[in-house]
């Protein structure tokens, strides 16, 4: 494996690497070409674009500044915690154009950490399917919570969102602020990623612990009785999910510990860096790792996950590779590795789809059940997971 493909095995965040340089790696894996060119690809040239969904349904996007006035910020105390959530969601009508991916601020932050001689604005050309403030098509839609992985924000998932949204789910991306390279608050603010300068001993737990709590006000905010989006009278408060990348799964897997609200969480190739003892978690987990050895935590935890549960494993994967890196990295020239970009994101949809569809709407989901000749990477495991690796 070179640092030239789009599916890193590169350890995430957290292990003894971790810190300012393996997220600078990561992002760069997004820019580089095989053979260490750079892509010259301006605004101006070919567009970068996600797969379009395939639900039935259109899909709207919203953007949400919230402020809890209650918390300080855990990277700086003195200020108020904010965060910025992405709200997908089935809409009556495509109207309009394209929503962006994400903001000039953040794009040129993100290229900024590679040190990468390539335009500031490139993220903002990736062609989104979503339309920007269009009206929520009426009806009761379950939940989906996104949390990114550790220095990524938001729009690393979009792919992921605008397919559940496009099946019938409203999807709430989340970013952390300080815990990401940019996050853009709507006066122009930028807060860049304190963590990624302040990782040590405690900071991944703090990590987690901090979005749990983040995801606690956001659901406060999207539920209550005046909620910050009026889309939110279509959602249905009963039933929600939590899924995440890296560690934000993780802190999808912390959230059903410390809020009843959540449902189900599901891990895309994240270690759990707070511990579950043994019978905490008693709601579905799923576990979607990339092709490497067990990560250690989920050998440790598997028996802490009381309730439902599957470990998947996807040969031919990396750690980004449940996310949109895949796939705009292809577009710029990188190879994706053994697995073709679009089937990468393929799989992430079908098995995320499968896991919410099973667990808030109660639909048969045979992929998580057994081997499927559709999908000959993925490995499912529903007992004791690879008791012969661990």
């Amino acid at each position: 494996m070179t640092p030239h493909t789009a599916q890193s095995r590169t350890r995430q965040p957290g292990r003894p690497a971790a810190g300012r340089a393996l997220a600078v790696l990561l992002l760069t894996l997004l820019m580089l070409l095989p053979g260490g060119a750079v892509s010259a690809r301006t605004p101006a040239g070919p567009a970068l674009a996600l797969p379009a969904p395939t639900g039935r349904h259109p899909v709207g996007t919203t953007w949400l500044h919230l402020t809890d006035h209650g918390r300080p910020d855990p990277w700086r105390p003195e200020l108020q915690r904010e965060l910025m959530v992405s709200v997908w969601y089935p809409a009556t009508r495509a109207a309009g154009p394209p929503a962006p991916y994400t903001t000039a601020g953040v794009s040129a932050r993100i290229v900024a950490a590679t040190g990468l001689p390539v335009p500031p604005e490139l993220l903002t050309t990736v062609r989104t399917t979503a339309r920007r403030d269009v009206p929520v098509r009426p009806g009761r839609w379950p939940l989906v919570v996104l949390s990114p992985g550790f220095s990524l924000s938001r729009e690393s998932l979009t792919g992921l969102a605008e397919e559940l949204a496009s099946q019938g789910y409203v999807v709430a991306g989340v970013d952390h602020p300080y815990e990401a390279y940019g996050i853009e608050f709507p006066d122009g603010r930028v807060a860049d990623c304190l963590a990624c300068d302040a990782w040590g001993e405690g900071t991944a737990a703090r990590v987690v612990t901090g979005r749990a709590a983040d995801v606690a006000y956001l659901l406060d905010r999207l539920l209550g009785k005046r909620s910050a989006w009026p889309g939110a009278r279509f959602v249905d408060p009963a039933r929600i999910a939590m899924v995440g990348h890296s560690i934000g799964g993780a802190s999808a897997v912390h959230t059903l510990r410390t809020d009843r609200r959540v449902d189900a969480a599901a891990v895309l190739d994240g270690t759990l860096f707070v511990p579950v003892p043994a019978g905490a978690v008693d709601r579905p987990v799923l576990l979607v790792g990339a092709d490497r050895e067990p990560d250690h935590s989920w050998v440790r935890d598997w028996p802490g996950l009381a309730g439902w549960k599957r470990w998947l494993t996807v040969a031919g994967t990396g750690h980004m590779s449940f996310t949109d890196r895949p796939v705009l990295g292809a577009q710029l020239g990188l190879d994706p590795g053994a697995v073709p970009a679009e089937r990468q994101l393929l799989i992430t949809r079908e098995y995320v789809t499968a896991f919410v569809d099973r667990h808030l709407r109660h639909r048969p989901a045979p992929l998580l059940d057994a081997a499927c000749p559709r999908f000959p990477e993925v490995t499912v495991t529903a007992g004791a997971p690879h008791p012969d690796r661990s």
